[in-house]
């Protein structure tokens, strides 16, 4: 059975990881990567070879920025090359990234079965390219893996036939499984000179939050509020730190006593950075999963979520704007110790891609 992988961003690869992990233990099944290039630098470069023991990818389309349109329809046009040239049995995507979307559209279109990883997430914001891409896929995959329950309500409602959907877990959790111990050896706290703990770690790159000077004043304030209880670790997003140039706050950050600025960080050296945190401040997708399983306390700032497990049953604070006046009270609350005592939501277990291949296989030789 021979299937193309599809990696767009940086969240895609440690998802792809493991899959292709399960995939290449298979004695009959074969497996390709196809990277369409929305992020590709040298740290990219390097999680892929040394961090997540990924090959470099068989094909690179380095489609690179540009708007929503134009890079779905070069990854259209690159693809159909592929597939033309490749004749896969499958084609899957992850996540939801205009790759995801752009790949599953050539597939169907081109007669490939399509298998949708992470399937049935729904934020209910559609101005979010990333809702549009979800349901664009969903709508025409034939094999959609569910990471959690509110996956399975979602596609029931938009009336995809239950044969198609499979609830397997979560591939971003077996990453994490996978590296962890490796993570403990990473030298990162004693590089940034912190103690596991007695840091708060950041991350902030989302639009609605950093493409606006009111915006990032009020990051500036939270950053403040939560240096009076602990170092801050802020893995600074290239669009955040461009942003606070343009409006001229870069260096205010910089003078925050008790705040460590770093740039983005491999793999190993993040999860490290997680799992040692005594709290996580971010805008992510991921990140809200992560902390659920890694039983560290998240405050998550969206409107709204895709990952509803990660509050309902993990460690996530849904705040649902930057007003450092509530975004304090929660975090003093959290630090006086009333953080949620979250569980590990089904199956996030670090068998999610073994279930996926087992499925996708046994499905292609009923057919073969």
């Amino acid at each position: 059975m021979k299937i193309i992988l599809v990696v767009g961003a940086r969240p895609n690869f440690m998802k792809i990881a493991p899959i292709y992990r399960a995939f290449e233990a298979h004695e009959d099944m074969e497996s390709k990567i196809v990277h369409t290039g929305q992020h590709y630098d040298e740290k990219m470069s390097d999680i892929f070879f040394n961090q997540l023991g990924l090959p470099k990818p068989h094909f690179y389309l380095g489609i690179g920025g540009g708007s929503h349109t134009y890079q779905k329809a070069n990854v259209m046009l690159a693809f159909e090359k592929i597939l033309n040239d490749e004749q896969p049995d499958l084609v899957l995507v992850v996540g939801d990234v205009n790759a995801t979307a752009a790949c599953s559209i050539t597939g169907v279109k081109m007669g490939y079965p399509v298998a949708h990883v992470e399937a049935g997430l729904r934020s209910g914001d559609r101005n979010m390219p990333e809702e549009v891409n979800r349901i664009i896929t969903d709508a025409i995959s034939n094999y959609l893996f569910v990471t959690e329950h509110s996956g399975l309500v979602n596609l029931a409602k938009e009336n995809v036939p239950d044969e198609k959907v499979f609830f397997v877990g979560n591939v971003m959790i077996d990453s994490l499984v996978h590296f962890r111990e490796q993570s403990k050896g990473v030298g990162i706290l004693d590089e940034l000179e912190v103690s596991a703990k007695e840091y708060i770690l950041m991350t902030m790159h989302r639009p609605a939050n950093v493409d606006h000077e009111e915006g990032l004043k009020s990051i500036i304030q939270i950053i403040k509020d939560a240096t009076s209880h602990k170092k801050v670790v802020f893995a600074i997003h290239p669009r955040t730190s461009n942003n606070l140039k343009k409006y001229g706050l870069y260096e205010e950050v910089e003078q925050i006593p008790g705040l460590v600025l770093v740039g983005p960080q491999g793999y190993l050296q993040f999860l490290k950075l997680m799992d040692n945190a005594a709290l996580i401040i971010t805008d992510s997708g991921g990140i809200q999963e992560e902390t659920t399983f890694l039983q560290v306390p998240c405050m998550t700032f969206r409107n709204s979520t895709e990952r509803p497990i990660t509050v309902e049953l993990g460690t996530n604070f849904l705040m649902q704007d930057l007003n450092p006046h509530s975004v304090k009270e929660q975090m003093d609350a959290i630090m006086a110790g009333h953080a949620k005592q979250g569980i590990i939501p089904p199956l996030w277990d670090g068998k999610a891609a073994e279930r996926i291949r087992d499925i996708l296989y046994q499905e292609h030789q009923s057919k073969a």
